[in-house]
């Protein structure tokens, strides 16, 4: 019998690492208990299920047989036009619902916008730490993903001009995601203002994830003025989750916010992919915008509450420094510059049960640093750290 040649699969999808999550996980079933429950720290996910009145909308909805019929593929209007009056609302400027469509969660809104600015061959700009599934979705495309350094010392905060020095004629987009996974840093508005200026003067599409929007410090003026200020039809998409803030990460719902001549580019992709998101789920998203307002804002006060304890149990710590917190996450640096940070994760959840993600999930040079999804465990759990990590040592 003659050789078989076997079929190949996608060099870029084979060079695409495999997801990280999972594998901490997997070192987390190797504790045995010995330091009490384990703090899972590894994922952001909500700490709480939705108010029970959310869940019976999305069962209301999921009975009526319109739920099950073809919707339109940029999401169903009422939606977009509950979404654009909120976003109107938070930024302080009209939204046409043609500028708004939801997508299956942030992540696939994010696949859908790096497909229709850029191409095989040519590069976006990521900060650095980045959310691995970023870099992932530029790699299966063939984009490069870029990165673009970001100092500790500025609490992680990019700079325009690097950024500026690492455009070439290949670069199509710059992301930014605030507050930022995986390091919680919180960009400020003039930082916001100076990239949108930058990609709008060079002909680049500035990309801003704002899915933890929802936990800036309650009583903050609007997260920035771009919306607000200038013509970002023409140069911003904008990415937004339910997930998080309505405490829904399985319905798998999130938001596009691009001009109209845009969406009806990224509405081929939509097509494509999703045909549309899930009905069910966006009615009841739509009820819960002004239905569970109150519940959200008192959500927003407990992670902010636990952000603040979080920097409390670590003070005590000297050894164990907190380079950032805000919103979901912190980004920390471990004390043990010659240790892989792979093995002091997989030391520290199999002898104290604390897990949390090693910082080379998130891009090139974080050997040194461990992230903590904040979020996703109760205040007694993160008040226990401090007797958790103290003497802890390899």
């Amino acid at each position: 019998m003659a050789d078989k040649t076997l079929p190949a699969l996608n060099p870029d999808l084979l060079d695409t690492g495999t997801p990280p999550i999972p594998q901490a996980q997997g070192w987390a079933r190797a504790y045995d208990g010995r330091s009490g429950p384990l703090v899972d720290l590894s994922q952001a996910v909500p700490g709480s299920p939705p108010p029970a009145a959310l869940l019976e909308r999305l069962a209301q909805a999921a009975a009526s047989p319109d739920a099950t019929r073809y919707g339109p593929i940029t999401g169903d209007m009422v939606l977009r036009e509950a979404y654009a009056a909120e976003i109107g609302r938070i930024y302080g400027a009209p939204f046409e619902p043609g500028e708004v469509a939801i997508t299956s969660g942030c992540n696939q809104a994010f696949v859908m916008t790096m497909m229709a600015v850029a191409r095989a061959g040519q590069n976006v700009l990521l900060p650095t730490p980045w959310y691995f599934n970023h870099e992932m979705t530029l790699r299966m495309l063939g984009i490069e993903a870029r990165p673009l350094p970001c100092d500790p010392a500025a609490g992680f905060v990019p700079d325009v001009a690097t950024a500026e020095a690492l455009i070439d004629a290949g670069t199509r987009a710059i992301v930014l995601v605030t507050p930022n996974n995986p390091t919680g840093a919180i960009y400020p508005p003039a930082t916001i203002a100076a990239f949108a200026e930058l990609c709008a003067g060079r002909g680049l599409w500035l990309v801003l994830d704002e899915t933890y929007r929802d936990f800036l410090p309650a009583g903050a003026a609007a997260p920035h003025e771009v919306f607000a200020t200038t013509p970002w039809q023409d140069s911003v998409i904008g990415l937004y989750s339910f997930s998080k803030a309505y405490a829904v990460p399985g319905w798998r719902l999130g938001a596009i916010t691009a001009g109209e001549a845009v969406m009806a580019e990224i509405a081929k992709v939509l097509d494509c992919v999703q045909i549309n998101p899930v009905r069910a789920g966006q009615a009841a998203v739509t009820w819960g915008i002004d239905g569970i307002r109150d519940w959200r804002e008192a959500n927003r006060a407990e992670i902010n509450a636990r952000a603040a304890l979080f920097r409390e149990a670590m003070a005590p710590l000297n050894d164990w420094r907190v380079l950032a917190a805000g919103a979901y996450f912190a980004y920390v640096a471990h004390p043990f510059p010659d240790v892989p940070a792979a093995e002091v994760v997989r030391a520290l959840v199999q002898e104290r049960g604390v897990l949390a993600l090693p910082g080379p999930y998130f891009g090139p040079g974080q050997e040194r640093h461990l992230r903590i999804a904040i979020a996703n465990v109760a205040a007694d759990r993160i008040g226990a750290l401090s007797e958790r990590l103290r003497g802890f040592a390899l």
